[in-house]
């Protein structure tokens, strides 16, 4: 699918095997979510053109969307000038990347002089359902 140009490749060792992942909406530019990638889910998402992440709390490769159904399709990857953080420019299915259902995992913000917590990412789906165990 991504075919990687000489110096495109991500310095996995300078952070002990892991590197940032930021999910950024393609068409809106919003962020969407974090996550963590070692090498394999790098060349996963290579491959296959929809995100691979390393899950740290289960301790395996994570393909996003594997029980939601909500993928991620990378459109395109940017790599940050230190080599150890890449922004996937990516088209959500579903329209929820976080697994409270809603559509960004930044869905709380607070402004200047706020007291308030403001809920700023709509819920798309409800998580009791879609993730029953």
């Amino acid at each position: 699918m991504f075919e990687v140009p000489a110096g495109f490749v991500p310095d996995f060792a300078k952070s002990g095997g892991l590197i940032a992942a930021v999910a950024q909406d393609a068409s809106s530019g919003e962020v969407l979510m974090l996550a963590w990638m070692n090498e394999e889910a790098w060349k996963a998402t290579l491959a296959t053109g929809e995100a691979h992440y390393w899950s740290r709390s289960r301790q395996k490769l994570w393909h996003k969307g594997e029980s939601s159904g909500n993928v991620q399709k990378v459109s395109a990857i940017r790599l940050d000038c230190d080599g150890d953080a890449v922004v996937l420019e990516i088209e959500q299915v579903g329209g929820a990347a976080c697994h409270t259902g809603r559509a960004s995992c930044f869905y709380r913000r607070i402004v200047p002089h706020g007291r308030d917590i403001e809920i700023c990412s709509p819920q798309v789906f409800d998580p009791a359902e879609v993730y029953k165990q």
